[in-house]
């Protein structure tokens, strides 16, 4: 259920009912918004939680309460009363009226590509500096990462350039070596419904970027935020990344449509991947121009100082000589979707 606080709802009226809710047995979500406070009271399915036997609707400060008609009660827009969720990062803002642009190599292959391709990055205006110390691969034999020495990486390159890192999380065993990297946790698509490492991330509270599977709906989607969510951590990002579909003249379907409706359906965040959707450099900036327009929150995108010599993803990865007039095009695009680029300088 959904507790609207009035507007002239003091502290001790807010905190009287989430001691309620909580002795319910229920967890207690605060949501404060610029007017108003929501709290969402989530409770176990077969519980015996409902509005009627609370009696929630007459204590004081108490607007009105109403139930969470979707599976993901903390992913929904309802619980936030019609207000999105701004994330900051590192002074970086993504969501609302902001407009995040995270990029850099698929996977970190040295000291020196890394370091090449974060000070184009910070120099075109990018808000993050994404890049993977451990790579999931189909292949068992392909280049898995760098591991510990990606991090020691990536943790100079955010020292040189002052970037937040995004990076990948594969296992929760490698939890606490990427949480003193990381200001972002990237979960991958193969991993978006491994719960046990979701749950993990969500105790960890650190910010999660949680790309969409690549058969998944977005219902699927936001049930798996809602893991991350219900442990306590609020600040999740959703990515859209591409989808199997019959279509086979590239990697897979950009589904753009995701974006206004996870708008619709949820308050979080929402950035669009169009690199591993496209697999094909020529396919990555018509793809960002249209997710900007459509009203994403951000891009993540890959840049390589050489991706002909790139141990991963080197056909989809943009030219680093080329990414600012790249980001400049993307940053056009956002505004006209009523979005500054965050991290400008």
């Amino acid at each position: 259920m959904m507790i609207v606080m009035k507007e002239t709802a003091t502290e001790t009226e807010i905190e009287s009912v989430v001691a309620k809710v909580e002795r319910a047995g229920a967890r207690a979500h605060r949501s404060s918004g610029a007017r108003v406070t929501v709290i969402g009271a989530i409770g176990d399915e077969d519980s015996d939680l409902s509005v009627g036997n609370l009696g929630l609707e007459g204590l004081p400060g108490v607007e009105r309460v109403v139930p969470i008609l979707k599976p993901y009660k903390l992913a929904s827009a309802q619980i936030r009363h019609g207000e999105r969720t701004v994330l900051e990062v590192a002074g970086h803002r993504i969501g609302g009226e902001h407009f995040a642009l995270i990029a850099g190599p698929c996977t970190v292959e040295s000291r020196e590509q890394v370091m090449r391709t974060a000070d184009v990055v910070m120099q075109a205006g990018a808000a993050m500096l994404r890049g993977g110390a451990y790579k999931p691969r189909t292949s068992p034999y392909a280049f898995q990462g760098l591991g510990t020495e990606g991090l020691r990486l990536l943790a100079e390159a955010k020292q040189r350039t002052g970037l937040p890192i995004v990076t990948e999380l594969m296992d929760a065993r490698d939890l606490e070596p990427v949480l003193e990297v990381a200001d972002v946790i990237q979960v991958g698509a193969r991993n978006m419904q491994n719960f046990p490492l979701l749950a993990e991330i969500g105790r960890a509270g650190r910010p999660v970027l949680l790309k969409r599977g690549l058969s998944a709906s977005l219902e699927e989607l936001l049930m798996a935020a809602e893991y991350v969510l219900k442990e306590g951590n609020p600040n999740v990002i959703l990515c859209e990344r591409g989808i199997r579909t019959f279509e086979t003249s590239y990697r897979t379907t950009l589904d753009l449509q995701a974006v206004p409706v996870l708008k619709e359906l949820s308050h979080l965040p929402v950035v669009v991947d169009p690199s591993h959707a496209a697999g094909r450099r020529s396919l990555v900036a018509p793809m960002s121009l249209a997710a900007a327009a459509a009203g994403a929150d951000g891009i993540i995108v890959e840049v390589h100082p050489n991706p002909d010599e790139a141990l991963c993803d080197g056909p989809q990865a943009l030219l680093a000589d080329e990414f600012a007039a790249y980001a400049a095009a993307v940053r056009s695009a956002a505004e006209l979707a009523g979005k500054a680029l965050s991290g400008v300088r």
